[in-house]
């Protein structure tokens, strides 16, 4: 029943879940066809109803260790309630430049700022998942993120190339899905090297003219077509990266309206958010939030992890 009252049109209002209803969606994500032990792989288990067991327990037949829905993922060893674990992948899976910590914090009733801050990251977490080689037509362009220089500060603030801001680069499928990673440096090694990785053979590249980019076309069987933005050429036929560019526009809006600052040791994670929100783009906010569930499993995000461990 609550599986179903959660199914409905795209843009769904946020569930609102009893903590048994919560772990019934859970569990049918994780095992469509019954429990299946995180330690052993057991199929055969019983579920442990006394009152001196906490809900949601369950024993397998085989290994004899007992485990719940949230072992072996994001959601384990914490103290949010599994409604607000849903609401909150409501939340970031629902809003299209994405949802600040602190307004995270106000909508579920979190107890703090640091709890709805690693929350929200460890949602991002998450949203990342390994995705097959790019196909078709691949827009691939380059931009920089970071907040707008305060003006009157005295510094001189350059653009393009010459920003202190972070770099990161996206690789869009054309009506397609999306890959978005910062980079070191701006220069060819990274840029080809991240087109190389991500993009299937037989695809045809378009970036602009950023010489970076010359000579990728030999990899490819489709070749590589530039448009010049120095000269004014936006599109040329269907030679453009107006794909990629509308990408940007997204993650740009989500860090200067909703986030405001973004560390670069983290950055990598709000690209997985917006890479993942764009690539199930047309699917309903319910199946993208349920998507991003069954992602969870075999990740865990400590609070003091290393940013660059996951």
């Amino acid at each position: 029943m609550a599986v179903k009252a959660m199914q409905s049109q795209k843009n769904q209002a946020v569930p609102e879940l009893s903590e048994s209803e919560a772990r019934e969606h859970l569990e049918k994500l994780r095992w469509p066809n019954g429990p299946v032990c995180p330690h052993c792989g057991g199929i055969k288990s019983t579920r442990l109803e006394g009152t001196s067991s906490r809900p949601g327990l369950i024993q397998c037949n085989d290994c004899r260790k007992q485990f719940t829905v949230t072992l072996g993922t994001v959601l384990e060893d914490s103290h949010i309630s599994l409604a607000k674990w849903i609401k909150g992948f409501h939340l970031m899976c629902s809003s299209k430049k994405g949802i600040s910590a602190l307004q995270l914090q106000r909508n579920l009733g979190l107890g703090s700022y640091k709890t709805a801050w690693h929350m929200a990251h460890r949602i991002r977490w998450a949203m990342k998942h390994d995705m097959p080689m790019l196909l078709g037509t691949v827009e691939v362009d380059e931009s920089y993120i970071g907040g707008k220089p305060r003006p009157g500060d005295g510094k001189i603030h350059k653009r393009g190339r010459g920003t202190s801001k972070a770099p990161i680069m996206v690789l869009v499928e054309r009506d397609g899905s999306a890959r978005c990673k910062p980079v070191d440096k701006v220069d060819a090694k990274n840029l080809k090297g991240a087109i190389i990785e991500s993009v299937d053979p037989s695809a045809a590249i378009h970036t602009d003219e950023l010489a970076a980019y010359n000579g990728i076309g030999t990899s490819f069987v489709g070749g590589h077509y530039t448009v010049n933005h120095a000269n004014g050429e936006y599109a040329r036929g269907d030679v453009m990266t107006n794909t990629a560019e509308s990408f940007f526009s997204l993650i740009k809006r989500g860090v200067y309206g909703t986030f405001h600052h973004v560390s670069k040791q983290h950055l990598h994670r709000y690209c997985d958010e917006f890479g993942f929100r764009w690539t199930a783009r047309k699917v309903t906010d319910s199946e993208r939030r349920d998507k991003a569930i069954m992602q969870t499993e075999g990740k865990r995000l400590f609070y003091r992890q290393p940013a660059g461990e996951a």
